[in-house]
Order: C-alpha cells, then sequence, then structure tokens
C-alpha cells in the first residue's frame, strides 16, 4: 500500500487537470460544454521537483536509455508511438512502399501487416506453416526457460523472431527459409548487412543494442520516423510502432535471405 501511495502521489506530482464550464445562452436552449486540460510534466523535469542527489541523476538518465525501453512498456503499458491501422489503411501503406523494391520485400511486409493485431506474443512461439498457423489462439503452456510467463499456460502465438521468421517463410512460400533467415534474434542479427538509418528499406530488420528485440521495418511514416512492426512481450503481439528508435530500436539490419541489393 505504502508503494501504492508512493506512486499515486508521483502520478499527480507530474499531472496537473484543470477544469472549467463554459455556458452558451441560445434562443430555445443552454449548452453546457467542460473543458478539460491537462498538464504533464516529462521524465528529466523531476530531479530538480524532487531535488535529486547525482546518484539518483545518474540512476534516472540510465533508465531512461532505449535498451531499457521495452522494460519500462511493461510497467507503463506502451511506447514507441504504436498505432491502429484498418485494412484500408494498411492497404494505403503497401501501395506507398517505393515502387522500385522487390516483390519479396513487398511481400516480407504484406505478411508482417497481415498479422497486426491478430496474433499473440508468446516466449518461444515459432511457426514455419505457410498461412495461418492453426495453433495460433490456443491455449498452451509455455515450456521455453527464461521468462517470467515459462510454465505458465497462455494463447500460442509467436515471439519475435518467431514473427520475423513467420513473416519470411511466408514471404517466399517455402518452410526452408526459416533457416535462411535465422532462428532467434542472434541467429537473424548474424545473417544482415549493416544499415544506415537513411538507407532503410521496407523487409529491412531493426534491433535492439542487446538483441533482445527485433522487428521488420515497415515504411516511414509521415515525419520521416521508421515503421516497424513487431511482436511484443509487453504489448501482447503484433504490433505497428510509429517510431522505431523511440520504441527502443537501434540497429538496423539487411537480410541475405531478401537480397542486398533494394
Amino acid at each position: 500500500e505504502e508503494r501504492i501511495d508512493l506512486i499515486r502521489q508521483v502520478f499527480w506530482d507530474m499531472n496537473e487537470v484543470s477544469w472549467y464550464v463554459q455556458t452558451i445562452k441560445h434562443k430555445d436552449d443552454t449548452e453546457t460544454i467542460l473543458h478539460i486540460t491537462i498538464t504533464s510534466k516529462k521524465a528529466t523535469e523531476m530531479p530538480d521537483f524532487y531535488h535529486f542527489s547525482k546518484s539518483q541523476r545518474e540512476a534516472l538518465t540510465e533508465v531512461l536509455k532505449p535498451e531499457y525501453a521495452q522494460m519500462l512498456a511493461e510497467l507503463v503499458g506502451t511506447y514507441g508511438g504504436e498505432v491502429s491501422l484498418d485494412e484500408a489503411q494498411i492497404r494505403a501503406m503497401l501501395s506507398a512502399m517505393p515502387k522500385d523494391i522487390s516483390e519479396r520485400r513487398k511481400a516480407v511486409v504484406e505478411k508482417a501487416y497481415s498479422l497486426l493485431g491478430k496474433v499473440n506474443y508468446f516466449w518461444g512461439g515459432k511457426s514455419s506453416a505457410i498461412g495461418w498457423d492453426s495453433r495460433w489462439g490456443t491455449p498452451t503452456r509455455v515450456t521455453a526457460p527464461g521468462s517470467r510467463s515459462t510454465g505458465t499456460v497462455r494463447p500460442y502465438g509467436l515471439d519475435c523472431s518467431g514473427f520475423v521468421s513467420w513473416c519470411a517463410v511466408n514471404a517466399a512460400g517455402d518452410p526452408a527459409a526459416f533457416a535462411a533467415v535465422g532462428n532467434g534474434v542472434r541467429a537473424q542479427r548474424a545473417l544482415c548487412a549493416p544499415v544506415d538509418w537513411a538507407d532503410a528499406l521496407p523487409g529491412d530488420l531493426a534491433f535492439y543494442p542487446d538483441l533482445s528485440h527485433v522487428g521488420i521495418v515497415a515504411g516511414r511514416g509521415a515525419d520521416g520516423g521508421l515503421l516497424v512492426l513487431h511482436c511484443s512481450y509487453s504489448l501482447g503481439g503484433v504490433v505497428c510502432s510509429s517510431d522505431a528508435k523511440a520504441a527502443g530500436f537501434t540497429d538496423l539490419g539487411r537480410p541475405s535471405l531478401f537480397e542486398k541489393t533494394p
């Protein structure tokens, strides 16, 4: 209870809610409008507010680094500007891809979009099925070690690298592509050539600095940020993040499976 009270106090220290009621008299009736304003502070503003010591400031700087984005997301529920897209918007995104990229790249991104919001995250979840895997959504015990979910029963789905592998397999139409793209994040990174952020293309892979997470570059948003489709533990399944860097991705790779040229 003491910790809950502390979190509640921090929330109200960082967020101010004000409101007022506006009354507008019309000829035949009266309109009442409630105006609510929420003003929020950033985490970087709080050390001065709380009179942090040098060591506390250093700790805050450390925990706000991109590599901890997913850990923080498990606490606050979201990160990286996740976006919801309907079928029409997905078709528009696919149509907006560069015209000179290969059909394989387009297929990879199209397959990635096909699972958006439809497949759960499952630690150790892999699939070489062509098309929808009938196991997805079926309650299954997590047997892969190393996760807080190990030993629990959850709807079967994919983990982050399993999502990338499934998209590669289905883009190629061949289960053999599973081995070609790599089994696991580290194997997938090892099979990639480095890519600069300015040169990223749809179908390239995005990685966390500690190789704990991987996603598929889907293109660029209106602000120029890289869109990344990934299967997220903290967000429960396949999502689209509108800003790769804000989502914690720091490294890009070009899979040899797709091709070394656009």
